[in-house]
């Protein structure tokens, strides 16, 4: 697959051949979902906590005699069925991450590269570098380009002016070739990747 590389300022900077191993794939959805619901269940806090009879505030004292008062029998207050009492068998803090094959996790991968090519929604970039540090500039040229919501990947490193730069600008998300992954991916309207990002990614999913 050919695909036309561009510069920040639109002009054009010759063409670069894609994999089809990677970008040629007939994207599937069942594997997209299940590597972002891994994804998005190890990012999640699970720090909800809710306290039990042992841990709520309150008398331990027996509330009155077990029988003769025509009423159920009771101990003390912090009983889940009082106001204020224990809650039983409530969440407590865990991890809801699960384990998925590395594998897998590369298939994902390249599925959505293929997914985002086979929209024509990937644009292939000579390089995400600027002199200075300008969100305006920068702003700009993207506006020109047509990206709302585009994420930038790139090669192992990033230029810090372009990521000073890029950082203000609403929709528009830069990462390390090591960082790219499913969700963000799927998430943006328009993946952008350099011809560094492109070298790293075919390395990495080799």
């Amino acid at each position: 697959m050919k695909l036309d590389v561009i510069k920040l300022d639109g002009g054009k900077a010759g063409s670069v051949d894609l994999g089809e191993d990677i970008f040629g794939l007939e994207p599937r959805a069942d594997i997209l979902h299940r590597v972002v619901r891994w994804q998005r269940a190890k990012a999640q806090a699970g720090t909800h906590k809710v306290k039990t009879r042992s841990e709520t505030s309150y008398s331990t004292k027996k509330i009155y005699k077990q029988k003769g008062t025509g009423g159920a029998r009771h101990g003390d207050r912090n009983a889940p069925i009082f106001r204020k009492g224990g809650i039983y068998k409530g969440p407590t803090p865990r991890s809801h991450a699960h384990d998925l094959p590395k594998k897998f996790r590369q298939l994902g991968l390249k599925h959505a590269l293929s997914a985002k090519a086979a929209e024509g929604n990937l644009v292939v970039l000579d390089a995400a570098a600027m002199d200075t540090a300008k969100t305006g500039t920068l702003a700009k040229q993207v506006k020109n380009l047509g990206w709302k919501r585009a994420l930038i990947i790139d090669g192992a490193t990033l230029n810090e002016n372009f990521v000073i730069a890029a950082r203000n600008i609403e929709g528009l998300d830069v990462l390390p070739s090591m960082g790219a992954n499913v969700y963000d991916i799927l998430k943006r309207d328009t993946l952008v990747i350099t011809r560094a990002g492109l070298e790293a990614l075919e390395a990495r999913l080799q």
